[in-house]
């Protein structure tokens, strides 16, 4: 399953995340619920799991919104506030099930699980082969071509690459990239990424007439063909 973790606490997001990885699901984590909803926007994903007390948008108004806009992912509340009336309120703003913090990460893992074996819609075909213009990245094959030249990556580069073409057309800021290809959930007060984005850039667009990747000043990044 490809999941999303909307979660605003570093380290039990770090911990949720782990885990889900290990069991085999792919895990992409947002630390707002602004974040959030955006990334839920953009599709893909067959579970959420969403705190409720959120930054910038609170995980109720997230997922109320999402139904509103027609998206019936299902999705798990994790959430402190206990009580009858918290759980009914996650509910009936569009939750599939809810579960209280503190909580055993084998029972977090049984309700996402389960989530996506009762989930009414078909399973997503999973994509293994992404495009950009004439950019071509193929997870099976872990190569990435660019009109029809191979180019070599370096591990990172590739997981960069990555998750860049899986959010193409959209700004990646650069905590998205430090949580989901670096998997740090701090700034590390380093040029790790300006770095990486140089290499990066230097293999897919230096020797081609049309740049893909580029920088929003003071957004992030963003991998596209438009101009």
């Amino acid at each position: 399953m490809r999941i999303l973790l909307i979660e605003d606490d570093a380290e039990a997001a770090a911990f949720a995340a782990k885990g889900l990885r290990e069991a085999g699901h792919v895990v992409d984590h947002a630390l707002d619920g602004e974040s959030g909803h955006n990334m839920a926007a953009a599709g893909g994903y067959d579970a959420y799991v969403v705190d409720r007390m959120l930054p910038k948008m609170d995980g109720l108004a997230l997922l109320s919104r999402r139904r509103d806009e027609g998206d019936q992912t299902p999705a798990l509340f994790l959430s402190a506030l206990g009580e009858v009336d918290d759980r009914v309120s996650g509910l009936q703003a569009g939750g599939d099930d809810y579960l209280v913090k503190p909580y055993a990460f084998q029972e977090l893992l049984a309700r996402v699980e389960a989530l996506g074996r009762r989930s009414a819609a078909p399973a997503a075909p999973v994509t293994t082969r992404y495009k950009v213009g004439d950019l071509e990245l193929d997870l099976l094959t872990r190569t990435v071509r660019r009109a029809a030249t191979k180019i070599d990556l370096q591990p990172r580069e590739f997981r960069l690459l990555e998750y860049l073409i899986r959010h193409a057309g959209q700004v990646v800021t650069r905590t998205m990239l430090l949580e989901n290809v670096w998997e740090y959930h701090f700034d590390p007060q380093t040029n790790v990424i300006d770095v990486h984005i140089s290499r990066l850039r230097s293999k897919i667009d230096k020797d081609f007439d049309k740049p893909l990747l580029k920088t929003v000043r003071g957004a992030g990044y963003t991998l596209s063909d438009s101009d």
